[in-house]
């Protein structure tokens, strides 16, 4: 009974502001899980929850540095955390203005799961990153640019051993090679396995920044893997890897076309 007055206080647009904020602090969190950046919030609201107790029972040193500390928090966040920051934009950016084009070409899927299975029975390594909404131009334009129609042989070529541009990555922009020997970030996660090479921590650290889709070539194992939010997933043949990639890559009206209704008579 004591809080029908509140109830009766509130008026629609205080319940849609609630409403609001607690759906951004759940996006937040959900966009953070996995992330240094969680870990260092509880810590910042255990300070606070400190704070407040200080200057409750009179601890005055304790409330004194924290009352400076807190004044100084923004500009901390912002520089110790902008990796994270920079990355939960881009993902919160690309869930709320999803993507408007037609869908990529099947012809990119297809000449890519080919010269993936083909270079994995050569073991041969290669990293082969596909652009969706959020740009790679920070990573493409200090890399060799090729401006290229993307085929089996090209990319067979390029990740030969003996080729000056097997190191690094290539990217795949608007359906089109657009650069080879591509650097990536690599991922800082502690959840990653060590088993894991320079490749798959690369593939791993681009897909935690950006929404892009990696596509993995393991020298050593000869698999085939693709990486996006961070999270690695094998492809056991070319079958999979196809419909997976279509799955990501397509829209949904490309990919399940109603069969032509029979002419009558016919």
């Amino acid at each position: 009974m004591s809080w029908l007055w509140l109830w009766d206080a509130l008026g629609w647009a205080d319940l849609l502001d609630i409403s609001i904020m607690a759906f951004l602090i759940y996006r937040a969190i959900m966009i953070m899980r996995g992330t240094r950046a969680l870990q260092s919030v509880f810590g910042l609201v255990a300070l606070m929850v400190l704070y407040v107790v200080s200057g409750r029972l009179g601890l005055l040193s304790i409330h004194t540095v924290l009352d400076r500390f807190f004044v100084y928090i923004v500009l901390a966040v912002v520089i110790l955390f902008q990796q994270d920051i920079r990355r939960g934009l881009a993902r919160a950016g690309g869930r709320l203005f999803p993507r408007l084009s037609t869908g990529t070409d099947l012809t990119l899927v297809e000449e890519v799961v080919k010269a993936s299975f083909a270079l994995a029975s050569r073991r041969m390594g290669a990293l082969v990153v596909i652009e969706r909404e959020a740009s790679l131009d920070d990573w493409v334009e200090p890399a060799s640019p090729l401006e290229a129609r993307i085929s089996q042989e090209l990319l067979l070529a390029i990740f030969h051993p003996t080729s000056p541009l097997h190191d690094g990555a290539v990217v795949v922009q608007k359906g089109r090679i657009a650069a080879a020997q591509v650097f990536l970030p690599l991922t800082q996660s502690k959840e990653v396995s060590r088993m894991l090479g320079t490749r798959h921590r690369a593939a791993i650290g681009l897909t935690e920044e950006t929404d892009a889709l990696v596509v993995i070539v393991s020298e050593e194992r000869g698999t085939v893997s693709i990486v996006m939010e961070g999270r690695l997933v094998p492809c056991r043949d070319a079958n999979e890897l196809r419909s997976r990639l279509q799955e990501i890559l397509q829209p949904r009206h490309k990919l399940h076309k109603p069969a032509p209704t029979p002419a009558a008579g016919a």
